[in-house]
């Protein structure tokens, strides 16, 4: 399955194959020159696939250097980047070499950031081993770091050359990460695909997700990115529809402690806080915030976690990138597979986080 992402200025494909990892090197032969290449990945997944990719861009005739990092999200600030960049310079990369990022939404987040900084920006490649970062975070073009205050605070927009998605790659996944992943396949659902909410209505658990359905949840959950992303690259409009859940899942991963609580759990959390309280305000149809809560109980995700504070959580949305001014723009679903934005005070914020 391939799906073009045909923006004006930097066109590129996904391509979703299984076994596709094994065929790397003639992937990136197709789309770059031979070269200095950095691999950017992490101490979970340069373990499993790290060999294996570094033997098969080196057979293609690549000059291969890796950097690997401490695992998880406490990972992605600026003194790992300021690592990778030292790498970088470190072995000669050139404004003419690359990057690959290889590993999950972390990694793709932190190695997009990197190439898109050095030397003013390099070119870069995503190889996504995560649920999430397969339907979401390789896509698109942000690429960022965590700061203290907020996640994603600190990043660009820069496009990659191409994406290598390999749905066998999820096998390796524990049942924590690859559920997590599926908080962001039911937003793409609740936002722009009925047909994707029916699968995932009729399917019993994330077992059978995983073992009969991957390829089909990418590919449909990859549709609805592409499709916002090509009309909407910078995110001003439409592009935020993806953010469903996000506004109140991002400032929960700050409260708790980047890692403490994922990144899909998250999304899910803020999606049912949010349309629970749009119910009530007249913006959701009644019974959809039991819906979405019936779907993640499902398989297997969290409706909500311990340590919920108000205040701490007004704080940290407080530098959500929605914000302008004294306003931010939310995003609600009025029905399901679709989205629309409002536009409201951050004072209002304070509703939407009532329990």
């Amino acid at each position: 399955m391939k799906l073009k992402i045909e923006l004006e200025t930097h066109p590129y494909e996904l391509n979703i194959e299984k076994n596709s990892l094994k065929h790397i090197g003639q992937w990136v032969s197709s789309l770059w020159k031979k070269q200095k290449i950095v691999l950017i990945s992490d101490t979970n997944v340069f373990p499993l696939y790290g060999k294996q990719v570094e033997d098969a861009l080196t057979l293609d005739g690549f000059e291969v250097a890796s950097f690997v990092f401490e695992a998880g999200e406490a990972s992605k600030n600026l003194a790992t980047a300021e690592l990778a960049w030292d790498f970088c310079a470190q072995a000669n990369l050139t404004r003419t070499d690359g990057i690959i990022a290889l590993g999950g939404g972390v990694v793709g987040d932190l190695a997009a950031f990197v190439a898109s900084t050095y030397m003013r920006g390099i070119h870069f490649l995503q190889v996504p081993t995560s649920l999430t970062a397969q339907v979401d975070s390789s896509i698109g073009g942000k690429t960022a770091v965590n700061s203290k205050r907020a996640k994603n605070m600190i990043g660009t927009f820069a496009q990659p050359d191409g994406v290598l998605i390999d749905p066998l790659v999820l096998n390796s996944l524990g049942d924590r990460e690859f559920k997590e992943g599926l908080g962001e396949v039911i937003k793409c659902a609740l936002i722009g695909d009925t047909e994707l909410w029916q699968l995932l209505d009729a399917t019993e658990n994330a077992d059978l997700l995983r073992e009969e359905y991957a390829e089909e949840i990418i590919f449909h959950s990859c549709q609805v990115k592409r499709n916002v992303v090509i009309a909407d690259e910078h995110d001003n409009g439409v592009r935020l529809y993806l953010n469903f859940g996000h506004t109140i899942g991002h400032a929960i991963e700050a409260t708790a402690g980047y890692g403490k609580v994922m990144h899909g759990e998250a999304v899910g959390i803020g999606m049912v806080q949010i349309t629970k309280i749009a119910e009530e305000k007249g913006h959701s149809p009644k019974g959809l915030s039991q819906k979405i809560s019936e779907m993640l109980e499902k398989f297997g995700l969290p409706l909500t976690y311990q340590s919920w504070n108000e205040a701490e959580l007004y704080q940290a949305l407080l530098h959500d990138k929605k914000g302008r001014g004294k306003q931010i723009k939310i995003v609600l679903v009025p029905e399901i597979g679709q989205a629309e934005i409002h536009v409201i005070e951050f004072e209002e914020m304070k509703d939407y986080l009532k329990k």
